[in-house]
């Protein structure tokens, strides 16, 4: 584990508001120092695919909002490259082929996406972030992905 997973891990973990603040400064830090080398090394093999469902514990607004992001790995010289549908196949598939094509810098992949897509209960929840279903909710989940999964070979 480096040391940006160790401090987010501490962050998480920290139920003190001082050593909280100092663990998000220290983890802004690694963060930009680690896009810092990536983008000054020209590291075109790194791809960093980030999605935004706009729910975390709430809408992302609310809680901790890190848009503009394009802009942010911008700054690092990424190529940014911004898909409109991360649930989108097709979507997916153009973004990971113009990442393939991008020569001489780093590529970051913001993908704006619905949590829990095609699955009746959970789309747009924030209440299934990280919670699993049980017996009776994974048979409704998967019937309706089954659904999904029919839909999308009529295309």
């Amino acid at each position: 584990m480096g040391a940006l997973d160790s401090s987010i891990n501490a962050y998480l973990n920290s139920t003190d508001e001082t050593e909280k603040d100092n663990l998000l400064r220290e983890i802004q830090t690694l963060a930009k120092e680690r896009g810092e080398l990536i983008a000054k090394e020209q590291l075109d093999s790194k791809l960093l695919p980030t999605t935004g469902n706009h729910l975390i514990d709430g809408a992302i607004n609310e809680v901790c909002s890190p848009y503009p992001i394009d802009k942010k790995f911008e700054a690092f010289n990424f190529h940014v490259i911004n898909v409109a549908d991360g649930n989108d196949m097709d979507q997916l598939r153009e973004a990971f082929k113009e990442a393939r094509e991008t020569k001489g810098m780093p590529t970051a992949i913001i993908m704006k996406t619905v949590k829990g897509k095609g699955v009746s209960f959970m789309e747009n929840n924030v209440s299934w972030h990280g919670k699993a279903p049980n017996d009776e909710q994974y048979a409704v989940a998967m019937e309706d992905l089954k659904k999904v999964g029919e839909a999308l070979c009529q295309k």
